[in-house]
């Protein structure tokens, strides 16, 4: 389905940046923009209505922001007038048929690892000399990639559930499934219906790249008939990526499969953690299956260091290590962290969305030295450690904070409670298991907190 905007009344939901984006891109393509947000003082050179100033028949389409819920009083109102609800990624695969049409997709989603692994793979296609650049939820939103003033020859989109959820049209030459886990089920409302957005990336793409570690991934994935190119930690069979002692090799992309071709060595990626080989194996199929040699590949890896706030160490004195993985905003992401160390003092807490903490819990207790609990959801991880790590000594911090404030006393209470916890050997690890915004802007704001207050902490002893 095409749409034509010129002369057209839009209605876009959200003034964050994908909605600001789109209505830019549309009102120069002649469209009248009218955007809506509950929060009325959003950044936006577009002036805002309310929902309720809203008489939906007056539009031609409604374009949705990936993170509104179909059961949106607007939406359905929206479907049941007959309006044609569209999304960001859709209107910008429609626009690059148009103004690029030589233009290839790659894409990936995952509960985690999404962003680095696709930072991955646009590092690798750039090595190998192709026009490419990383979009979606990392960098520059997909419609701004596709009407970048130089137009790209390779898109490496990264999706979230949200914007699955919404997608129809786009085509990718390829798509990867990192993992599937519990995370957004608020949202979602159930597990069956995240992981069906998911895998729902598959159905736009004739080759799907999964993670046959992930037996969600393996057991979901096993009713589609497109090509699938599995890749694991192990031995790889033909047709697959995998670990053979200290080397990632490719058995897929290969002119026999019987034979193997080295991608790179473990010791090429950093961090060498088991997540951080398997984000490298994913990126090196993507890679292959446009012809990326091996060698750029490599050579890639070598040079590639991951995004802050992903199991970054701030700092490290007295055999205590204090690390940032604020990223971590969901429990999968968190167990990746915790059993990187053997000895934690873990901060957790914020906004759960719905997640069991039970499963973490349960698998990292004898990692966790102790714990120290933070933001609205922190009894849920509470309870957790009643029912599987009872003995496990938990300091709640109840110092307020609200977001945005200069103040950063919420996190130097808990760098000087994490402190008095930590002894020679210790890791102080923040890996929420939880999102950030109800008491940070961001991960990043969460991240760059933490980290301020452990150097503060350090600057006061000298």
């Amino acid at each position: 389905m095409k749409f034509e905007f010129a002369g057209e009344r839009v209605l876009v939901l959200g003034a964050g940046v994908t909605g600001n984006s789109v209505a830019k891109v549309l009102a120069k393509r002649g469209a009248e923009i009218v955007m809506v947000d509950e929060n009325l003082n959003a950044s936006s050179p577009f002036s805002l209505s309310s929902p309720d100033a809203i008489e939906i028949a007056d539009f031609s389409a409604v374009v949705v922001s990936p993170g509104w819920r179909e059961d949106n009083e607007l939406i359905r109102r929206a479907v049941d007038a007959g309006i044609v609800i569209l999304n960001e990624v859709d209107i910008a695969w429609n626009i690059a048929q148009q103004i690029a049409p030589h233009q290839k997709w790659l894409a990936l989603t995952g509960t985690n690892g999404k962003t680095t692994t696709v930072e991955m793979v646009a590092a690798m296609l750039q090595r190998g000399g192709l026009n490419a650049t990383a979009c979606g939820n990392v960098g520059d939103t997909v419609i701004d990639a596709v009407t970048h003033t130089s137009p790209f020859d390779y898109l490496v989109v990264e999706l979230s559930s949200f914007q699955l959820h919404w997608m129809k049209q786009a085509q990718f030459v390829s798509a990867a499934i990192l993992n599937i886990a519990d995370d957004h089920l608020d949202w979602h409302g159930s597990f069956e219906s995240y992981c069906a957005a998911k895998l729902s990336i598959l159905t736009h793409a004739p080759l799907g790249i999964l993670n046959g570690d992930d037996s969600e991934v393996v057991k979901r994935a096993n009713s589609w008939n497109g090509r699938k190119v599995f890749f694991s930690l192990q031995s790889p069979s033909p047709g697959e990526l995998g670990v053979v002692e200290d080397l990632l090799v490719d058995r897929a992309f290969v002119s026999d499969p019987q034979e193997a071709s080295m991608i790179a060595s473990i010791n090429d990626i950093q961090p060498t953690l088991p997540h951080s080989v398997s984000n490298a194996l994913a990126a090196a199929a993507l890679a292959r299956s446009v012809d990326v040699s091996y060698e750029d590949i490599q050579s890639a890896l070598i040079d590639f260091h991951p995004g802050r706030h992903r199991i970054e160490t701030v700092f490290s004195s007295d055999a205590i290590s204090w690390v940032d993985d604020s990223k971590a905003t969901n429990p999968h992401a968190a167990a990746a962290s915790l059993m990187s160390h053997l000895s934690v003092v873990w901060i957790a807490g914020g906004l759960a969305k719905g997640a069991d903490m039970n499963a973490l819990i349960e698998r990292s207790k004898d990692r966790i030295k102790a714990a120290i609990l933070i933001g609205a959801d922190r009894d849920v991880v509470e309870k957790a450690f009643q029912l599987h790590s009872p003995s496990t000594p938990l300091v709640k911090i109840d110092v307020e904070h609200v977001k945005g404030a200069k103040s950063n006393s919420l996190m130097e209470s808990v760098v000087q409670a994490a402190q008095k916890i930590a002894t020679a050997g210790d890791t102080v690890l923040l890996a929420p298991a939880c999102a950030s915004m109800d008491q940070f802007t961001s991960y990043a704001d969460r991240g760059d907190r933490f980290a301020a207050a452990v150097l503060k902490l350090v600057a006061d002893e000298k």
